[in-house]
Order: structure tokens, then C-alpha cells, then sequence
């Protein structure tokens, strides 16, 4: 597997002790529009954590930290980089907490998924949108700055690795003493959309699948997956998933989204993002039977990295609740070992 490589990359101790992660109540301590109250349960070993931004905004993040039995399987003396989760649109922190999280926090890996502004419980700003790549990006970088003493990796899915691709060219570069964004160990793009945005997707299934183009509009713009189930299980999941499987998805992401992740407009105006500043370990995933990202904008990311993506066969979009989503964590996993 081809990868980008930031070399030397060294771990250097935080210039100050992270504060302690305290359970904080989900009515406290809140200045934003009130949490949707997604009726998300979480798992043995899983709590909340909400991250307080200096707007006076608080971020909810499940958390799972790794198994005491739990090793890493590496030649490395270093201790395993924390992993931080970015969802996409339409979710939130439960996406990641349903499997993933216990699968590597099992594997070793202490485990961070994020709720970005507007969504799941995390407090609404006072605007129409949640936010942009920038403010997102330094969002996410406020609470790695604040909880870590060592750089972690950051994944995204979906627009959620738009906002890791975003972070990823702001980031400090291993030499500089100062930069914008804390540096990251590695990051994973995780059926991601590419660094120019989805507009090239959108007209090469205009010409090529203008029966996916309908659906994937109607699907997402018109939010009818939210009210037809075959439309949710098409546009994020593989045919086999249950019914009642996708009826939970359906309405965990139908109350998701207090408002827009974007301005769709202002964002495609702000892309590509840049390049990163120096060599970077990346892994860019992709999924073979991704109705929203196809394995064309997968190679497309890939080659703009420089790096091979890596394409899971037998499973949709969302590569972390799919049937077969230890495929993904799989893979994952194993470019982790080789950190």
C-alpha cells in the first residue's frame, strides 16, 4: 500500500497537562440552541464528554478509551496515537460509536468520536449554517489541542474528511514551532469527499448515471431518505442490511442535523483545499458500492495526495455501520500497525 510519508515524525510531550475529561450533564453548562436529544444509547465502556470551544459552545464527543488487555500489535515503543472521528452530514458521533469505536478501542486505541456544531447533541451556533471548513477544522483542533499530549489521527467520512483534508493543509509541519493547527499523527479519509468538492461527481453522473444523479438529489438535497427507507438503504447501506436496521440509521440521521454542515455554495466556492505543507501519512479509503462517492473521486483523492487508495469491495457509504463494516476497520487497522 502506497503512503505519503511525513519523516522524521517525532512525539513531543504537550507543553501543558491536558485537562482531566469529565462527564458533563447534558443540560449543563450549554449557551447554544438546545441539544436534538438523539436517542443514541451507548455502548458498555462508551460515555459523553462535552468539549467546552471559546465561543462557549460545547461539542459533544463519545468516547472509548482502549482495553487494559488490549495491546497494539507493532514494533514501535511508542505508545498508540489517540484516533479522533469526523462524521459527514446527516450524523454525528453515534455513526463511529455503533462499531468502531469498540473494535479499536478493543485493539488498543483510545477513542474520540466528534459531534461537529448543529449536530447530534452538540450546541447549535446562532446562524443558519453550523459552520465552515475553517471554523469545523479549528473546532476539532481546539479539543485535540486541549485533551492530548501526543498528535493523534484524525478520520473523516464524508464531508467529515473534507473538514480532515481542511485541517490536514493548515496544519503546523513537523519543523515549524508555530502553525495554525496542532499536528496530527496521520489522518484517514474514510469515503471521503475529494479536496475540489463534489461537483465533478455530480456531473459525471449527470452524463454517465443520470438515474444515480436523481436519486443521490432527491436522496440527499430533497432529504428523502429520511421519509423512504429503500431511498436511505440505497443511498448509504448495502441491499442485504434489515429493514429494521436501516429504520434505526434512518431516524438516528433524521435527528442528526439541527441545521446545515454547510453552505453548500460558499463551501464549493472555497475549494480545493491546499496541499499539505510537507509529506503526510495519509490513507485514503473508499468504498466499491458508494452511491454518493464513487471510486472514481476515490482515485481522484488518491492522486492528489499521491497516495493508492484503498477500495473495499461489497460495501456502501457508510463504511462504519455497513454490513460489512469490519472491511473498513480492518483496513484501517492495519495501517495504523504500520504507523
Amino acid at each position: 500500500m502506497a503512503m505519503a510519508t511525513l519523516s522524521p515524525f517525532h512525539w513531543l510531550p504537550a507543553l501543558r497537562s491536558p485537562p482531566k475529561m469529565t462527564v458533563v450533564p447534558r443540560a449543563a453548562l450549554r449557551n447554544g440552541t438546545p441539544p436534538a436529544g438523539v436517542p443514541y444509547d451507548l455502548k458498555q465502556g462508551q460515555y459523553r464528554h462535552f468539549h467546552r470551544l471559546p465561543s462557549r459552545l460545547s461539542l459533544e464527543v463519545i468516547v472509548q478509551k482502549s482495553s487494559g488487555c488490549a495491546k497494539v500489535d507493532s514494533d514501535s515503543d511508542r505508545p498508540p496515537p489517540p484516533l479522533v472521528f469526523v462524521h459527514g452530514s446527516y450524523h454525528a458521533s453515534w455513526c463511529w460509536a455503533e462499531h468502531w469505536l469498540p473494535f479499536f478501542s478493543g485493539r488498543g486505541y483510545d477513542c474520540f468520536a466528534i459531534s461537529l456544531l448543529g449536530q447530534g447533541e452538540s450546541d447549535a451556533p446562532p446562524a443558519a449554517v453550523a459552520g465552515t471548513l475553517e471554523s469545523h477544522a479549528n473546532d476539532v483542533a481546539h479539543f485535540i489541542m486541549e485533551n492530548f499530549h501526543v498528535p493523534p489521527v484524525l478520520l473523516g467520512h464524508s464531508f467529515g474528511g473534507l473538514v480532515v483534508q481542511y485541517y490536514v493543509a493548515k496544519m503546523k509541519s513537523w519543523e515549524e514551532k508555530d502553525g495554525l493547527l496542532p499536528e496530527l499523527a496521520g489522518a484517514v479519509l474514510v469515503c471521503s469527499v475529494p479536496p475540489f468538492g463534489n461537483s465533478g461527481i455530480v456531473w459525471r453522473y449527470v452524463f454517465s448515471k443520470p438515474v444515480a444523479a436523481f436519486k443521490v438529489t432527491r436522496s440527499l438535497a430533497a432529504k428523502a431518505f429520511q421519509t423512504s427507507l429503500p431511498l436511505c438503504r440505497e443511498t448509504f447501506f448495502s441491499p442485504s442490511m434489515r429493514d429494521d436496521v436501516v429504520r434505526r440509521y434512518q431516524g438516528l440521521m433524521k435527528e442528526s442535523s439541527q441545521i446545515p454542515l454547510f453552505d453548500l455554495r460558499k463551501l464549493n466556492a472555497s475549494l480545493p483545499v491546499p496541499p499539505p505543507k510537507s509529506l503526510f501519512r495519509l490513507l485514503v479509503l473508499g468504498a466499491e458500492d458508494d452511491l454518493i462517492v464513487d471510486a472514481q473521486a476515490i482515485r481522484d483523492t488518491g492522486s492528489f495526495y499521491g497516495v493508492e487508495p484503498v477500495i473495499i469491495q461489497g460495501i456502501a457509504h457508510d463504511m462504519m455501520l455497513d454490513c460489512s463494516w469490519d472491511k473498513g476497520a480492518e483496513a484501517i487497522l492495519l495501517w495504523l500497525k504500520n504507523l
